[in-house]
């Protein structure tokens, strides 16, 4: 992937903070979840045995949690009725740690769709809804609350995302106002369209359809891809828009700015259910076009995310960790790279874990780095798929080992260790143990060198309580950092 250390930096960097405001058709999906083992003797259908049930925010308030879930900041803007649904959803929502700013129509329920599935083959969908558009009052409410959010000094927004699943929302009033408020505050906007008219999201920065969606604005067929892509490129004058993305389902996405194209070929996955992968590309490039990265990688990464999303059963967004993973094969850290912050690391190790990967802790200071700590770290590393080194800070050594030490200072520590190849990260700790580190991390396996009992090591029952092992490496005879210290003269030199 073109700029892929750019990439993982603000996957693991939480996209630097980002805040993004999406405003759409906000529904509920439920799932009610079984088995087929008979025909019904009434009516030539399945019968379909209900095991369990589950519910998920969906249409624009998905593209709100696959935001959340990638770590950016979400507000949602949306209109729910006075129901059972509209609280469901809002504690969804909250428990995603969405501000959901969500204006209530009385005359009108709130949007939701249930799926019955039959293992995982989706066998009937139940969608509960109103076709009579809000009052002008209702308008008015929504775009005052957007046009609040998109004018905030305090918290700036970073992206506007129209999601429109022509439920009534997004008319050509509220999108003109909100994108001209947008542009005229340097915020870009991004629009998943619907229906044949395309000019009431004139002014965004790019439009998302899929072919069909294209095909159906420009009166073109289906059938012939490339008539499409010219008819969607004839199109974009009187739209005044930078691009239109383009989704062409397993063909990838393709970028259409007027002059030149960019194709982005599409992840190979098993597909299991396509609901939901739409949105999950326009949240995507949402962050990319949010965060100033190049569109090649934009399409790059919307493209892994949605293979992602299609291989599982359900509207299911795409997790930080999930996109980390499917890119770690594709990335060597060099060894300033692998020194993360606890947060970071975490997220980390649940992307090793997502591929698979056993992941072994150990901890030191290692201070004036030698072979009994080469040692360690490479028999550590046996032990598993993925090493991570807890390091502790020069305040945390400083207190266990003197006001001498360290002698080497934490950063310059750290980028050592990340060098050796046995190692794929390391993480500094405050404290004088790693035991918050090791809860945190969660490891399957747990190292440490020298001439403990299992008893004795911090972190060792928190480990085996979850299902991880211990193991103790035998340190090599006649080497230490206070040894070296000594022998160097160090200690007096440092007092």
């Amino acid at each position: 992937m073109d700029k892929l250390h750019d990439v993982i930096q603000l996957l693991e960097n939480g996209w630097n903070g980002a805040h993004l405001l999406v405003v759409g058709d906000v529904m509920l999906d439920k799932y009610i979840w079984g088995v087929v083992d008979r025909i019904s003797p009434e009516a030539p259908i399945p019968v379909v045995r209900a095991s369990h049930r589950s519910e998920q925010p969906g249409g624009a308030a998905n593209v709100a949690m696959n935001l959340a879930c990638l770590g950016a900041r979400v507000t949602l803007v949306g209109f729910v009725g006075e129901d059972a649904e509209a609280e469901t959803l809002r504690e969804k929502l909250e428990a995603a740690t969405i501000d959901a700013e969500l204006c209530v129509t009385e005359q009108r329920p709130t949007i939701s769709k249930t799926r019955i599935l039959g293992g995982r083959q989706q066998m009937l969908r139940l969608d509960v809804e109103s076709t009579e558009p809000a009052t002008q009052g209702a308008y008015e409410a929504l775009i005052d609350r957007a046009s609040r959010l998109l004018g905030s000094e305090e918290v700036p927004i970073a992206a506007l995302v129209l999601s429109d699943y022509a439920k009534g929302v997004l008319t050509e009033q509220v999108c003109q106002t909100l994108i001209a408020n947008a542009r005229l505050r340097g915020i870009p906007v991004i629009v998943d369209p619907k229906g044949r008219d395309f000019l009431r999201y004139r002014g965004a920065t790019t439009i998302c359809p899929n072919l069909a969606e294209l095909a159906l604005a420009t009166g073109t067929s289906t059938s012939y891809t490339e008539a499409v892509l010219v008819a969607g490129e004839r199109l974009m004058p009187s739209l005044h828009v930078e691009s239109l993305t383009v989704t062409l389902s397993e063909r990838g996405i393709v970028a259409l700015d007027g002059k030149t194209r960019e194709h982005a070929a599409a992840t190979a996955r098993q597909v299991f259910d396509v609901s939901g992968a739409g949105d999950t590309v326009v949240a995507v490039l949402a962050l990319c076009l949010a965060a100033g990265l190049e569109r090649r990688a934009a399409l790059q990464l919307a493209n892994t995310a949605a293979g992602i999303v299609v291989s599982k059963v359900g509207t299911v967004p795409v997790q930080n960790f999930e996109l980390l993973a499917a890119l770690s094969g594709e990335v060597g850290h060099a060894s300033g790279e692998k020194v993360l912050d606890r947060d970071q690391m975490i997220l980390r190790a649940a992307a090793w874990r997502a591929a698979g990967d056993r992941v072994v802790f150990t901890n030191g200071c290692f201070d004036l780095l030698h072979r009994g700590h080469i040692t360690l770290l490479e028999e550590a590393r046996r032990e598993g798929d993925r090493l991570v080194v807890g390091l502790n800070s020069d305040a945390s050594v400083q207190r266990l080992k003197g006001p001498t030490r360290p002698v080497v200072g934490e950063r310059e520590r750290a980028i050592l260790l990340g060098a050796l190849s046995a190692v794929d990260g390391v993480v500094l700790f405050e404290e004088d143990t790693p035991l918050e580190t090791v809860l945190a991390l969660r490891p399957d396996v747990l190292v440490k060198g020298g001439d403990y009992s299992v008893e004795t090591i911090v972190g060792a029952a928190e480990v085996q309580s979850w299902g991880g092992r211990v193991k103790i490496v035998p340190i090599v005879a006649g080497l230490s950092t206070t040894g070296l210290i000594a022998k160097a003269g160090l200690e007096h030199a440092h007092s």
